[in-house]
């Protein structure tokens, strides 16, 4: 069908009004759905499966519908929740599922107990397949299996805070949780994923996003301080400070849950409970890497080392740097 002249020019005068709509402000007061959905990152190894497995072991204690789900390819989210079992995870067992003519139900990749409900998304074998991609994969599988009808007080996404590639980033670009929470510890390699999420957080609240940092949980707190000093800098709360104690370590390692309301931390974690609970989504202020730099000892970090450029010179051997001309010359003594 063509459009005569007036039709289009009426077309275009539409398209132009919607264009010129600005886009509803973030939302920055506290969170108003039902279910909240928080993405967890941290860099590896600072402790958020075991901060994770605590956290939804106490929502669950204080009478809260809890969903853990891992989203680092290591599948290691669960298993201290069950005491080192290894979860079935969703990518595996729906590549075994479709290679046998079946479809993947609830009951082969979500485990429970008492009260958590809890599932690892999982990731393809060392050097075979993308990562990020394989986070992609398994979150199309939950949408099949129902997770956006789901029914839960929260639903806690524990991510791989090192890795940059899309996949890992998917909860942030695509406004599918209401807030982030970062793990670190006082130490700069910690504080610099803390930093880069923050920054993602901002580049896709300026594009229209609606999510915000909730605030930082300090693993291993030894009572120096940067990580306090970056969370009152990038304008984030602290949400908890767990301690750098013997007593976490060895339970943790033998997977033993100390977030109950009869362990001595038990209180630690009910705090990082009502603190989550009740932390709007902020848009945060993420720093260059002067500033994170300066939130350490210069003595310590190398901060106050100055760049020395680089020659020509340097990168060859003595006397290479004169090279014999290309030009061709001709010998034309003795020639008519």
């Amino acid at each position: 069908m063509t459009l005569d002249l007036d039709s289009r020019n009426l077309m275009h005068d539409q398209l132009r009004e919607e264009a010129m709509i600005e886009p509803d402000l973030p939302e920055t007061g506290p969170v108003k759905k039902e279910t909240q959905i928080i993405a967890i990152y941290g860099k590896g190894g600072i402790g958020k499966s075991f901060t994770l497995a605590n956290l939804s072991y106490m929502l669950a204690q204080l009478g809260k519908k809890v969903l853990l789900i891992g989203c680092d390819p290591k599948s290691d989210t669960t298993s201290l929740l069950f005491g080192g079992r290894a979860c079935p995870t969703i990518i595996q067992t729906a590549s075994m599922r479709k290679a046998a003519g079946q479809e993947v139900s609830i009951s082969d990749v979500c485990f429970k107990r008492d009260g958590v409900f809890a599932m690892e998304l999982g990731g393809p074998e060392v050097g075979r397949g993308c990562g990020g991609r394989g986070i992609i994969h398994g979150f199309e599988t939950l949408e099949k299996l129902g997770f956006h009808d789901w029914d839960f007080d929260y639903v806690l996404l524990d991510f791989l805070g090192d890795v940059v590639c899309g996949g890992f980033g998917l909860p942030i670009a695509r406004d599918m949780c209401q807030k982030v929470v970062v793990v670190g510890s006082n130490d700069l390699q910690s504080l610099y994923v803390a930093n880069n999420v923050c920054s993602a957080v901002k580049y896709f609240r300026n594009l229209g996003g609606n999510v915000g940092v909730a605030g930082l949980v300090i693993n291993k707190d030894d009572g120096t301080g940067e990580a306090a000093a970056f969370a009152e800098a990038v304008g984030i709360p602290v949400l908890a400070a767990i301690p750098q104690d013997e007593d976490i370590r060895r339970k943790s390692a033998n997977y033993q849950i100390i977030g109950t309301p009869d362990n001595r931390w038990g209180p630690l974690f009910e705090a990082l409970s009502i603190n989550l609970a009740e932390a709007p989504p902020v848009l945060p202020r993420p720093l260059d890497q002067d500033g994170l730099l300066s939130l350490f000892d210069a003595s310590e970090t190398g901060a106050d080392y100055r760049l020395e450029p680089a020659t020509a010179a340097d990168m060859c051997a003595a006397g290479q740097l004169v090279r014999p001309s290309l030009e061709v010359i001709y010998d034309t003594v003795g020639r008519a």
